[in-house]
């Protein structure tokens, strides 16, 4: 079979990629029926290439986190049924109590998501109870150090000083110790959202209610409790936000669009936020008194509530960003070449090609998928790399698959190369169709599988 050849060493070219951000306090409710609207799978000509979800107050009881330890929990579920068919895989999630953050990409990129560490870091009852607190994944995109943070901050309106501490101990507790990822403040970017629960000060119930239903916002951001941090506290400013054109998301009639109505009548705030930060540039060159050229920069799409989701006291948020940037890293690790597959009669085989820095490990291996793959474990067959290698020479390696581990079906696979070194997918393969009827249908999953 003839190598690929040689590998261009071309200057990457910048590229966008549109990330999708959601935080919503779910209050224990179950996903509703449609969240087509939340995902904007009812906008034409869209195309995003990543979702970040971050949910608080899931259902946390104990029965129910037994079940999601053992099988997927039921908005993960939901949230993979919907992307999945639209080509996006989970690449990555972490959960503490009643918070969840996920992370979906495109199967294309892939190869260029290296998940490097996902966290929690618990701040309720002394700090030691998850109630409270900030989930975290930090990953590389395209070589670029990015983390991702959902948290959920104290309530009430008098505990303002406590949210402002809470944020400065998840912020903290986002150390890497022992690994080679820098301090969270010099990644790239911090995506940083949730229910932060910061209230709007001094003016009273009826006015903020008359000031919502003339949409006369502008009064109710001076007295926003985090606007008013930001203008004081040096960090926290470093921290952009998008305009709050939307009514206060906070608290609702669960089933209804009317803000709260029992006898406590809590005053409507913005407790949802969506906050970023990207890492501060160099200096410009004063003889020159030009910037440095730009590489890495995050624009700010839309950022909005959802109205129309009644399940919860809250209403969801999202933010879409487009993310330009220069890949630091445009080759994949491992090429798979699908157009080589071809049939004998008891085997597969598969050819591949890998940089020469490339750290492989007894460990890897390939995974054969449907198109559509809901996550990195939904294979339909495997081959640990070294146990199955043919040969290999110049780069190129070969490794086979028995074809009784195929099952007998119809449709389009793709190849994944998972890398047990890099904790990721990297490399995969362009769809291609098996033909059906050259294999025997028996059960492609041996006793020992991979597991991530």
């Amino acid at each position: 079979m003839a190598a690929e050849s040689p590998r261009k060493t071309t200057e990457p070219r910048s590229k966008t990629l549109s990330i999708h951000v959601v935080t919503w306090n779910v209050a224990s409710a179950a996903p509703p029926l449609d969240l087509s609207d939340l995902l904007q799978l009812n906008k034409d000509n869209l195309n995003l290439d990543m979702y970040v979800i971050g949910l608080q107050e899931m259902n946390c009881g104990i029965m129910s986190l037994l079940s999601d330890t053992a099988f997927e929990d039921p908005w993960s579920s939901f949230f993979m049924d919907v992307l999945s068919p639209l080509s996006f895989v989970k690449v990555s999630s972490v959960r503490m109590q009643g918070l969840l953050l996920l992370f979906f990409a495109k199967h294309q990129h892939l190869p260029f998501v290296q998940i490097l560490s996902t966290k929690s870091t618990p701040t309720g009852l002394f700090g030691y109870w998850g109630n409270k607190g900030g989930v975290n994944i930090c990953l590389k995109l395209y070589g670029y150090y990015i983390s991702i943070v959902n948290c959920h901050l104290p309530p009430h309106m008098a505990n303002n000083d406590q949210r402002l501490e809470h944020f400065d101990r998840i912020l903290e507790m986002q150390n890497f110790e022992g690994q080679d990822i820098p301090n969270i403040l010099d990644h790239d970017l911090i995506l940083w959202f949730g229910d932060m629960n910061f209230r709007i000060d001094d003016f009273g119930l009826h006015f903020v209610r008359e000031s919502i239903k003339n949409r006369c916002y502008s009064d109710l951001w001076e007295k926003d409790q985090l606007s008013i941090a930001k203008r004081h506290d040096p960090l926290l400013r470093e921290f952009q936000e998008g305009p709050l054109l939307f009514p206060p998301t906070y608290k609702f009639d669960k089933n209804s669009n009317n803000y709260d109505t029992s006898e406590k009548k809590r005053k409507p705030a913005w407790t949802d936020r969506i906050l970023w930060r990207l890492k501060r540039q160099p200096q410009a060159n004063p003889q020159t008194q030009r910037p440095p050229a730009p590489h890495f920069f995050l624009s700010l799409r839309s950022y909005v509530s959802h109205m129309m989701y009644c399940v919860s006291d809250h209403k969801p948020v999202t933010s879409t960003f487009d993310l330009e940037l220069k890949p630091l890293v445009s080759t994949p690790p491992i090429t798979l070449m699908p157009e080589g597959l071809w049939t004998m009669e008891n085997v597969m085989l598969i050819s591949y090609s890998l940089t020469p820095d490339f750290p492989s490990s007894p460990w890897d291996w390939i995974g054969l998928y449907k198109v559509g793959l809901r996550h990195i474990n939904d294979y339909v067959s495997y081959v640990w790399v070294r146990d199955n290698q043919v040969s290999f020479s110049d780069g190129l390696s070969q490794v086979y698959f028995n074809i009784s581990d195929i099952p007998e079906t119809e449709g389009q696979f793709l190849l994944c190369y998972y890398s047990n070194n890099l904790h990721s997918v990297v490399g995969i393969s362009k769809p291609f169709k098996i033909q059906r009827g050259s294999f025997l249908a028996e059960d492609p999953l041996g006793e020992s599988q991979p597991h991530i």
